[in-house]
């Protein structure tokens, strides 16, 4: 059985998906050309347009590399921008430091 995933990332595969089509569109390029140039089958490149969320991470990105959109995508969950892990990781941080006899 296939685990519903919350409206908000189904809505943006969706979104991710129909701006990869318009991208294509606006280039003129055939669904072939584009499925052939990230190396993936014409149906897995439909299913990526349409935001299916049972379609790899990885097949997204070759689409994205295949249409020339570059790599922005990569910075989507770079640690230096992650303030709430920040923060956890300062309330880790010991307090005073204790003197330990060897």
């Amino acid at each position: 059985m296939k685990k519903k995933l919350p409206i908000s990332v189904r809505s943006g595969l969706k979104k991710l998906g129909e701006s990869l089509k318009k991208a294509r569109l606006r280039r003129r390029l055939k669904m072939v050309t584009v499925a052939d140039r990230a190396g993936l089958s014409r149906e897995t490149l439909a299913k990526i347009q349409k935001g299916d969320s049972g379609v790899s991470i990885g097949s997204y990105a070759a689409v994205i590399f295949a249409l020339g959109l570059g790599v922005n995508w990569m910075g989507l969950a770079d640690i230096s921008e992650d303030k709430v892990g920040q923060a956890l990781d300062e309330e880790r941080v010991p307090r005073r430091a204790r003197y330990v006899k060897a």
